[in-house]
């Protein structure tokens, strides 16, 4: 009997792959794995969720800076201190302006 169960298993996973049972339940960013617009599962990625999430919150600081607010009205927003608005800001300019330039060559 055991055999029985071990060899479906086997089987199983030497399927192709329309023959696999797959349920595609998505993410908290995308509803569907086969439709999502990262390139990269971010769960699968170590710390990709964080590193997504932080990227983004800097950007959203950038904005924000480009808006006219200051760094302190940022900082309160976000609920960290000045000194982080302006590590996260800098960083996110630096990278926009690395982009630039590899696009210029």
């Amino acid at each position: 009997m055991d055999e029985t169960i071990e060899m479906e298993q086997r089987l199983l996973w030497d399927s192709l792959p329309e023959e696999f049972p797959y349920e595609d339940k998505g993410c908290e960013f995308s509803p569907s794995c086969l439709n999502c617009p990262f390139p990269e599962c971010l769960e699968e990625e170590p710390w990709g969720k964080e590193k997504f999430l932080k990227r983004r919150r800097a950007e959203r600081m950038l904005e924000l800076k480009r808006e006219g607010k200051s760094i302190k009205e940022i900082a309160r927003i976000f609920e960290v201190s000045p000194r982080t608005v302006q590590r996260w800001i800098k960083a996110i300019a630096n990278q926009g302006s690395k982009v630039k330039n590899k696009n210029d060559k």
